[in-house]
């Protein structure tokens, strides 16, 4: 009877760890289950001839839109949000291809780290603001939303520039390796890898270490935080750091895509607060990770893939994609709301 119990133990434990992963986990796997789902759906209903190729496109147009949602996910986790996201990734796409114009391929070494260090300083810029004038972060982010975006222009007045072609490679270009499946092509895993990495240097230290702790204290009360010890301010500032390290990556990654800079911003303000929420992130604060929200974003990219294989007029599918986008901002405010009063 002791063996037996013995050998029970193990599976039981098994087990109730595995109910309580579904427990804690259990958005991002429905979001992970909807976006298999909707790959099914647009095999097998859509265009029967979606492949690789197909993969590809989606996994490059999802780069930028996910390291917006990442900085957008860290700055909404501390309380706050970050409207200036897509100016400043547009300010940091074309300061990379000034700086790295004419250069050598080796320079490319040196003008990445100072871009990431140019992000991590306009990030800090934000929150240094919104510290230091207490006017809410909706407000200051939005004034430096036209900031940045002036800055950008400043910088680079038409598209031009260039970078280091082993940076346009990291994202384009051929792997050489048999393991990869059918239906990714190798130069979409490339770019799949890179997100991953760069994603999670950042973001698994980052979540078990004390600072990390702090975001999520500040955000869910901040007075209690206080009186704990946490330093809000020091932390408030540290989030949009990040945010602005994140929007420094994604600014590389639009430079990378297309080999130089452009002043023209892309729509990807309204689309990280959309994925962020999506993807579990109370925009209270204090709640949600970094895997939800990234599921999220390769679903909302997914969707506006499909209405482009229907053969939806550009226009029209615009409107149905903002549409969806307000809607789960709007969801996810009201909620966060009634968490508040509640």
């Amino acid at each position: 009877m002791t063996a037996a119990t013995t050998t029970m133990a193990p599976s039981g434990g098994a087990g109730e760890a595995a109910k309580r992963f579904v427990r804690r986990n259990g958005w991002v796997l429905t979001l992970w289950a909807v976006l298999g789902v909707m790959f099914l759906i647009t095999k097998l209903f859509i265009k029967e001839d979606y492949g690789a190729a197909a993969v590809g496109i989606l996994v490059l147009s999802a780069l930028p839109y996910a390291y917006a949602t990442a900085g957008q996910t860290l700055a909404i986790i501390a309380g706050g949000i970050d409207l200036s996201m897509a100016a400043m990734m547009t300010l940091l796409s074309v300061s990379a291809a000034v700086l790295m114009d004419g250069q050598s391929e080796e320079f490319g070494f040196i003008a990445v780290p100072l871009i990431l260090l140019l992000g991590l300083a306009v990030g800090s810029v934000n929150g240094l603001a919104v510290v230091f004038t207490r006017v809410p972060d909706i407000v200051v982010t939005l004034s430096f939303f036209f900031i940045w975006e002036g800055v950008a222009l400043l910088v680079l007045e038409a598209p031009g520039g260039s970078i280091s072609m082993w940076l346009k490679e990291l994202i384009i270009g051929t792997v050489g390796g048999a393991f990869i499946p059918d239906i990714v092509s190798d130069w979409a895993f490339k770019a799949l890898i890179l997100l991953v990495v760069t994603l999670g240097v950042v973001w698994i230290p980052l979540k078990r270490s004390r600072p990390g702790l702090a975001l999520y204290a500040i955000g869910s009360d901040k007075r209690a935080a206080q009186r704990s010890g946490v330093p809000v301010n020091r932390t408030k500032v540290f989030s949009y750091a990040l945010a602005g390290l994140f929007a420094a990556m994604g600014g590389l990654i639009l430079t990378m895509s297309t080999g130089i800079g452009s002043p023209v911003q892309g729509p990807y303000l309204l689309g990280s607060v959309a994925a962020a929420v999506l993807g579990g992130v109370s925009l209270a604060g204090g709640k949600g990770g970094l895997v939800g929200p990234i599921v999220a974003v390769f679903i909302l990219r997914l969707a506006r893939q499909d209405l482009q294989l229907m053969a939806v007029d550009p226009n029209v599918a615009q409107v149905i994609e903002g549409l969806i986008m307000v809607a789960v901002v709007l969801v996810g405010a009201t909620v966060a709301l009634r968490g508040r009063r509640s």
